[in-house]
């Protein structure tokens, strides 16, 4: 049996921590900022978040882990 291949679009968008867990970027960050303008909705989307319990089981399948 062949080598599992890693999804290629899946590792563009999802790193993996030193403690295993998986990590994505927020959506929706990158145009139509001006309705976006108050500063305590900018900063609750800067940065990325953890993937959810249910998606990690398929990414880590998806990843190759």
């Amino acid at each position: 049996m062949g080598k599992m291949k890693t999804h290629k679009a899946t590792a563009k968008r999802v790193t993996v921590t030193g403690s295993g867990k998986l990590r994505r970027r927020k959506v929706g960050l990158t145009h139509l900022q001006a309705k976006r303008s108050s500063r305590t909705q900018m900063r609750n989307n800067n940065g990325s978040m953890t993937i959810a319990k249910g998606d990690e089981q398929n990414m880590k399948q998806l990843l190759g882990l």
